[in-house]
């Protein structure tokens, strides 16, 4: 079976210091892979280098085919979409139109596009509800909700996420991870950065610690939730 994404010892540096180092990784379609680790860790890196964003030495293959020679818009096109960490709106453009940015690559199927939107919006309510709004007014939740939005305009078959609970209120993360798990349903297979490791355990198939720009554990997200290192670190006790 073809693995979705397979990322092959990955590197990458600034400077001198490398931040990522030998980083392999492999995630099958229909799954919710986490990569949980401290600040710092290379987590970010790991998913600017993989979208394209940061010059990296390894292997990045998506769907079978090696992502080396393609750009940002071109792995976008096949499906391949990050939602970064600052979510990256246009805060004075209404919601709308920051949705409608996200169907960029795909702008010449109007009657496309439209469903999409519609789609969007049956997902996300509180978007309809304030697509005329500026994105700059939203709330956290709401900006969040917008990041994902935006990205699912793109029609994305594997989707990155870089610290989606990053400043929300616990009531608003348990929603966005309800959220993540509902795409995994739909058919949109996730790889999810994340601090918050408890949630991302709860939520993922599969995990991956990262530490200091390389891989130190793995494997399933019962697993590692289990695990009596794992959790003394970032469960905040052991099991």
């Amino acid at each position: 079976m073809t693995a979705l994404l397979e990322i092959q010892d990955l590197r990458v540096a600034y400077g001198k210091v490398e931040a990522v180092r030998g980083v392999g990784l492999t995630m099958q379609s229909g799954q919710i892979v986490t990569v949980i680790g401290p600040n710092g860790a290379g987590k970010t890196t790991l998913l600017g280098a993989a979208a394209g964003l940061l010059h990296s030495r390894g292997r990045v293959v998506y769907d079978g085919v090696d992502l080396e020679r393609l750009d940002v818009e071109e792995r976008v096109e096949r499906g391949f979409c990050l939602v970064p960490e600052r979510r990256e709106l246009f805060g004075e453009l209404a919601v709308a139109d920051n949705l409608l940015l996200g169907a960029y690559t795909r702008r010449h199927n109007v009657t496309d596009v439209k469903q999409s939107l519609q789609e969007v919006y049956t997902r996300f309510p509180r978007l309809a509800e304030r697509r005329r709004q500026k994105a700059h007014t939203l709330s956290g939740g709401e900006r969040q909700m917008l990041a994902l939005g935006r990205a699912l305009m793109a029609r994305p078959r594997l989707l990155m996420l870089d610290e989606p609970s990053l400043g929300l209120a616990p009531l608003i993360v348990r929603e966005i991870f309800r959220i993540v798990a509902s795409l995994r349903d739909a058919g949109v297979s996730i790889l999810l950065v994340e601090q918050n490791a408890r949630a991302a355990l709860e939520t993922a198939d599969y995990g991956y610690v990262l530490e200091m720009g390389a891989i130190t554990y793995q494997g399933s997200a019962a697993a590692l939730a289990g695990d009596p290192r794992v959790a003394a670190t970032y469960l905040g006790g052991s099991t």
